[in-house]
């Protein structure tokens, strides 16, 4: 099982890349708001995580890249949805996920429409499937995410989901996580700390 690649560009094409590691090139696709990401030439550096998607009505490997880990997860939760499949995901993700995950949470049914190749019923059923579960991947960034080590209080654990897995720069996330505190000072859990850190991010983005 493939889950992370990291090489250098062969060849770039609409919907996908052919990434060539040590000495063997994997062709891998992209949805379009990852390609949008990729600003690289050939030759030039590219790493990314992988969605390995194999079944017997598929026996032809298909790997999908991310540049984010959170994505790569937004995007199983995604699939797990009645009637969207791995390659009709892949085509309708032409939105950043921080954007298509507010949506779900706001139930913003114009916004998911937007999604190439989603329906009205198809939107009723993301809806009905992921609302409640998107406040991680609504905050998500599209700067490549930053390296950090991290002590394991609640603050640290947040600060380490916002950094590592979302991207946002050490600076915005302690600030996201200082004026989270000042608003709530009864947060016990990191659960709670990321939830107001969440509900502060979405209403700002709504203003």
């Amino acid at each position: 099982m493939i889950g992370y690649l990291e090489g250098s560009i062969l060849k770039k094409e609409e919907d996908r890349v052919l990434l060539l590691v040590g000495s063997i090139g994997y062709e891998i696709l992209l949805p379009a708001f990852v390609m949008n990401q990729i600003s690289g030439k050939k030759g030039e550096p590219l790493s990314l995580f992988i969605y390995y998607h194999q079944t017997e009505r598929q026996p032809k490997p298909l790997l999908i890249g991310f540049a984010l880990e959170a994505e790569k997860e937004f995007f199983q939760k995604f699939i797990s949805v009645e009637d969207v499949g791995v390659v009709k995901a892949v085509k309708a993700l032409v939105l950043p996920i921080s954007k298509i995950a507010r949506a779900i949470e706001m139930k913003d049914a114009k916004t998911l429409q937007s999604l190439k190749g989603i329906g009205t019923r198809t939107v009723d059923k993301i809806i009905a499937t992921l609302h409640g579960k998107m406040e991680k991947y609504a905050l998500i960034r599209e700067e490549p995410p930053i390296t950090v080590i991290v002590d394991e209080n609640i603050e640290e654990q947040v600060l380490d989901v916002l950094i590592q897995q979302l991207g946002h720069k050490r600076a915005d996330a302690k600030q996201m996580i200082q004026s989270a505190l000042r608003r709530n000072s009864s947060i016990i859990t990191a659960e709670d700390l990321f939830g107001e850190v969440y509900r502060e991010e979405v209403f700002s983005n709504d203003k």
